[in-house]
Order: C-alpha cells, then structure tokens, then sequence
C-alpha cells in the first residue's frame, strides 16, 4: 500500500530514535519515496547524514541554515503539501503536548500544522509518562483532529523499567499504515482470485506444449487489485514475471491441471475471479518418462483435452460471486467472445485481440473489449497493462459488486 506514496518521517528527540533508521529502509522497501525531518533535539540521537544517506533525500531540521549566506529558505508548507502522509516516530511526550495544542517552535511542528496528508504517530516515553492524565489526554485531542495513533509496546524501556511505552516496532508501523491505508478503498474486505501466465504440458522431461504467455496482464491484475484493498490469491503458471507486492498470496502451478485445482480450490472463498491465464486446451495423452532420442522417423503425439477451468468455476458460481473471463481471438473476435461469456457463465469476458499492434503476448501494453452479460460493449484503448487492470477492476466495481 505503500508503492510511490510520498512519506514524511518526523524524527522527535527520544532514544528511540535509532529504530527509525531500520522504518527509512523499510518504508523505501515498501516503495514508498521518504524524506525526513527533525526536531532540533532529534540530532542528539541519530544523525541527518545517516537519514539522509538511508532515505537518499536531504534531512531538514531548521527553517534555514545559519551559516548558508545565500538565504536559502526551506520552505515548510512545501514539505507538508508534498506528502501523502506523515508519520511522526518517536513522539515525544513534549512533541504530542505542542501537537495537541497547537504550539510551532520548530521546524518539524511547522510542517505537521501544514500537512495536509494523514499523520501517523507513534508515541515512545517511560511507562509513568505514557500513562500521564496529560499525555493520555494529549493522545485522545490527536485523535480527535484525524491523526491516526499508533499504539506503543509494552517491554524494556531505556530508564531500565519494564511496561509499557515503547515505540512500537519499525515493522509494526509499517504494518499498522498498510492497514490503515486500505479502509476505504474499492476493494476492501473483498477476496480476489487471479490466474496468469501459460501452463506447460510435458512431452517428456524436457519438452513441453505451451504459449508466449508471459503472465503480465495477471500480475497488472493481481497488483492492482491488492492497491485497491482486496485479499489477493494469484495462480501463476511458469515463467519470470512476479508481482512486487510480498502481500499477494502466489501459487506456483506448471500444469493445467494443477493451475485448475488451485483455481477451484481457492475458488470457494473468492468474491471475484479474473481468469487471465492462457491454459493449454491440450495436453499430451501419454508423458514419455525419459528424454525422446531422434530416430529419424516422424512421431506421432495423440493429445486429449484438459480441464476447461473456466466453465468448471462457471458452474460452480454463487450469485453474490463474480466471474471475469479473457478471450483471446484471432478470427470472429466479438462473436466468440460473446458465446464463451454465455456459455461459461462469465460476468465479463475481456476480449484480447492480439494481431493489434502492441497487445497480447510478451507486451506491456494492451488493447482490450470488455463485454458484459447484456452484450455491452466497453473498448478500451491501448495502454499499459497496468492502466487496463485499472478499468478492468474499476468496472468490476462500478457494474458488478
């Protein structure tokens, strides 16, 4: 959830502050873009340089630098718009009294009172402290203004005391913003089922039947879908594409007939299927056990068909569930298409045309129809995978859930 957002991580002066280099990595990881600010005492913990080298942006603490004579000015409201959200880890027991009260005597307080962005913070002090009637109160105004708490842990804490008080752990942050993020979103709560990709039916140990799948229209699905607030379980065929999102359950299948029992196994807990993979239609009758040596002579391989996975999940389709399936073809496009949505029980067929220039197999662009169970038709013009996902599942939304 946290893919290309732009992050502000507010540093306050807590001996905490060492774990906030191991969230910079970790928000980096997450692919978020991170810049981070100080409070004057924040310095006295951890320094700008190594925040700075951590999260590959300049580290500000103070409205301009004293000894620059240029009169450079870094510009708070800038920083604050800048964001997508905020995370203040450590806050300080000081840091939370001037947040809920409005005080700005540093530069960092000056950028949380011009973000406009969620602001996340995550409180670190001894345990008496934490428990104070003021900070208890300071914690509940913050919520009251829309910043989200991030509770603290209970262990050791730097005063040699156990309970209560400590940050909560860099992955915990993490973790809580993820969640936090997807309230609200399209998808959320909804299960999601996605196939991609080829399957190789085997000759022999070396040989197989297959395609120039390259599964990256299931993967834009599978991605997009868990940007969106679903829980994703993604079928992959064989080949090198894999999501990014380390949140998307990824069951590694070869065969068709392994890709249709995961797919009907899954199935029964799925509020949404999207069947992108291109299954072999058939698969050889007989596997040789050992390598085929050439002979000289031609051979003859008998094939027989494999599970239609589609019409399978078809017949077994609740009706709150829904189906989506892709058609690929070459001749009769919007005829076949049409006949395979009624005839498998789809919700949506999307048909794939892949004599298009730039669409189909192996690229990372794509040109497709979506059609639905009244024979609408909805085209949708060349673009990345990515951005076809996108319409995909937002019509998903918009028409189906």
């Amino acid at each position: 959830m946290l893919r290309g957002k732009k992050v502000l991580l507010g540093v306050t002066g807590s001996i905490a502050a060492y774990k906030t280099t191991f969230l910079t990595r970790l928000l980096i990881k997450a692919g978020a873009e991170v810049k981070v600010v100080l409070s004057p005492a924040a310095r006295d913990f951890v320094t700008p340089l190594t925040l700075a080298t951590l999260s590959k942006n300049p580290v500000q603490w103070e409205y301009f630098d004293r000894e620059d004579e240029s009169g450079e000015w870094h510009n708070h409201v800038d920083l604050g718009l800048w964001a997508d959200c905020m995370i203040i880890a450590p806050a300080t027991s000081n840091t939370l009294s001037k947040m809920a009260s409005g005080a700005c005597d540093n530069f960092l307080l000056g950028v949380y009172m011009s973000a406009k962005c969620p602001v996340y913070f995550a409180p670190a002090m001894d345990l008496d402290m934490y428990k104070h009637p003021a900070t208890l109160e300071n914690i509940e105004k913050l919520q009251s203004f829309g910043n989200r708490f991030i509770p603290a842990g209970t262990g050791e804490l730097a005063s040699g005391l156990e309970g209560e008080g400590r940050m909560a752990e860099p992955e915990d942050i993490v973790d809580f913003i993820g969640k936090d993020l997807l309230k609200g979103m399209p998808l959320e709560g909804k299960k999601v089922l996605i196939n991609a990709g080829p399957t190789h039916e085997a000759i022999d140990p070396v040989r197989f039947i297959g395609n120039h799948s390259s599964g990256k229209m299931g993967v834009a699905l599978a991605e997009r879908a868990y940007s969106m607030g679903a829980e994703v379980s993604l079928v992959l065929g064989p080949g090198s594409v894999m999501p990014v999102e380390s949140s998307i359950a990824v069951y590694h299948v070869v065969s068709a007939r392994e890709m249709n029992d995961k797919c009907r196994e899954l199935f029964q807990e799925a509020d949404i299927a999207i069947l992108s993979a291109a299954v072999a239609d058939y698969r050889p009758k007989d596997a040789a056990t050992q390598k085929i040596k050439k002979s000289g002579e031609d051979i003859h391989i008998q094939l027989i068909e494999n599970p239609d996975i589609l019409k399978g999940l078809g017949e077994l389709k609740g009706d709150k569930q829904v189906l989506v399936g892709f058609a690929l073809e070459t001749q009769n496009a919007i005829e076949n298409a049409i006949a395979k949505l009624h005839k498998k029980n789809c919700d949506l067929i999307v048909l794939n045309t892949p004599s298009k220039k730039g669409s189909g197999f192996g690229h990372d662009t794509n040109e497709v129809t979506l059609i639905d169970r009244k024979e609408n038709q909805y085209p949708l013009e060349l673009k990345s995978k990515s951005e076809i996902a996108q319409e995909i599942l937002q019509h998903i939304c918009n028409h189906l859930l």
